[in-house]
């Protein structure tokens, strides 16, 4: 493979007005806490029967004990290209219920697939024929959240977790670009103070951190993060590789989009109070473009 140089119903109970106070008998009240407990399932839990995000529980979570963390895993589905496994990172795993009858259906687009934000961020989640999925994410300690919204961006479902390992690393700074072509080979590629270029084919520094490699071959978002960012200028850079289908990798002019439209978010100490964010939404229209997204001085 060749590529180019520079890739969240409140109960407001009314007091008596005659005597300030308000008394429920006990049978009300379980009712009532029932209800409210209810109220805080995963909204597709009520509405589909069945949460799309089987893992991580919300709750309290402790990595390399409750989730496995530390262990060797891969992302699904399988990209085109076996790059081996990684550790020190969770799987976002589950099922989209309704996804295959939706697409036979005509009711959602078979090639649009539905959004997962995890902290903020919004990715595109593919599936396989069955509608299983498993993201990889590195999630540092604190508060954490994931949110599942339906083609339409209608939500489906919402988690939040607790990270309570103190351990785990918090990323700096963390680059997530995304596209909507699942056809589209695009690259992230970054320049990083001390001249090295991480990409796909150079996807880890030297030092720590870069490229989530189950990330750089396929759809996509291209992961790129760091929990010690060393000072001085990063450049950001996109690169429209090619395309593939059930033949594998191309060159040909041929794709779903005339115009395929990229995000590029980088997140500045990610849950944080210091934490902020810069999106671009970059166009590309031939195989071969490359942009210059941002010059950062961190």
């Amino acid at each position: 493979m060749n590529f180019l140089p520079i890739r969240f119903q409140a109960f407001n109970q009314k007091r008596n007005e005659n005597t300030g106070n308000t008394f429920l008998p006990a049978a009300c009240l379980a009712a009532f806490f029932l209800a409210a407990a209810g109220c805080l399932l995963p909204l597709s839990a009520a509405a589909q029967g069945s949460a799309p995000v089987e893992f991580p529980h919300g709750g309290w979570n402790f990595s390399g004990f409750t989730d496995k963390s530390e262990g060797k895993a891969v992302s699904y589905p399988y990209n085109l290209i076996d790059r081996g496994v990684q550790r020190g990172r969770t799987l976002i795993r589950g099922q989209l219920d309704k996804r295959l009858h939706a697409e036979k259906t005509g009711t959602v687009a078979p090639r649009k697939p539905p959004t997962i934000v995890v902290n903020g961020n919004p990715m595109p989640l593919y599936s396989d024929t069955e509608g299983r999925f498993a993201r990889p994410y590195a999630f540092g300690p604190g508060s954490n959240s994931i949110e599942v919204l339906t083609p339409e961006g209608r939500s489906i479902q919402r988690l939040q977790f607790y990270e309570s390992n103190p351990a785990r690393p918090k990323a700096q700074l963390r680059a997530i670009l995304s596209w909507d072509d699942n056809q589209a080979e695009v690259d992230l590629h970054v320049l990083t103070p001390d001249g090295q270029h991480v990409t796909w084919s150079n996807p880890v520094l030297t030092a720590g951190g870069g490229m989530d490699v189950d990330s750089v071959d396929g759809a996509g978002p291209e992961m790129f993060s760091v929990t010690a960012a060393m000072r001085g200028v990063y450049l950001f850079y996109v690169n429209y590789w090619g395309n593939f289908g059930n033949s594998g990798y191309h060159f040909d002019e041929t794709r779903q989009q005339s115009i395929i439209t990229c995000h590029l978010t980088l997140i500045f100490h990610e849950n944080t109070a210091n934490e902020r964010r810069e999106s671009f939404v970059v166009p590309l229209r031939k195989v071969g473009e490359l942009t210059h997204i941002r010059t950062l001085v961190f």
